[in-house]
């Protein structure tokens, strides 16, 4: 894996990016061959929260995770345990569904491209555009993978209709989903 960490409010010290390698290295043993992705780090201080922020782009899965506390080190080893869950619980319920399916064993992330755009035509301001592709899965799969990206919604097709949907997070803290026809 190649690390390209970067800090705001903080200069990132030798020591920082050594640690930082020497932990995130240690989740290359949940995968058959290691990974040949960048491995994104961003580090910031902001009145005396240390916040880090990894995120590791796939071919077949994005890992993403954040962390806030007082000790950078401290930060770094939650956000490296985060990650760590996320892949068990990816491995799990892959594994479990393809005992039960048949399925292949992996799930398709979504690959983004942002653009940035100043306005759009009616004068609201757009500041992020994403593009990325529908790979079709269940609505599962899609929850999973909305999970993993710590996003409250995520955009699928339907593996079995073919149709575009949408899994939300709902505040009671379950899960909803928008079917179109």
């Amino acid at each position: 894996m190649k690390y390209n960490i970067r800090g705001e409010n903080v200069e990132v010290t030798g020591a920082m990016k050594e640690y930082i390698e020497k932990k995130v290295s240690k989740l290359e043993r949940y995968f058959d061959t290691p990974p040949a992705s960048d491995v994104n780090v961003n580090l910031s201080v902001y009145k005396e929260e240390q916040k880090i922020e990894i995120t590791i782009p796939m071919i077949n899965l994005l890992l993403r995770a954040e962390e806030q506390h007082t000790d950078l080190y401290a930060a770094v080893d939650l956000v490296v345990d985060k990650l760590e869950r996320q892949i068990r619980k990816y491995k799990t319920k892959v594994n479990r569904k393809s005992r039960q399916q048949g399925a292949a064993k992996h799930v398709f992330a979504e690959m983004e491209k942002e653009i940035d755009e100043d306005y759009d035509e009616d004068g609201f301001e757009v500041v992020r555009t994403k593009r990325f592709d529908l790979k079709p899965m269940d609505s599962e799969e899609a929850i999973l993978q909305m999970d993993m990206l710590g996003h409250t919604f995520y955009v699928f097709t339907d593996a079995e209709s073919g149709d575009t949907n949408v899994v939300y997070r709902r505040k009671d803290g379950k899960y909803g989903l928008i079917e179109t026809s």
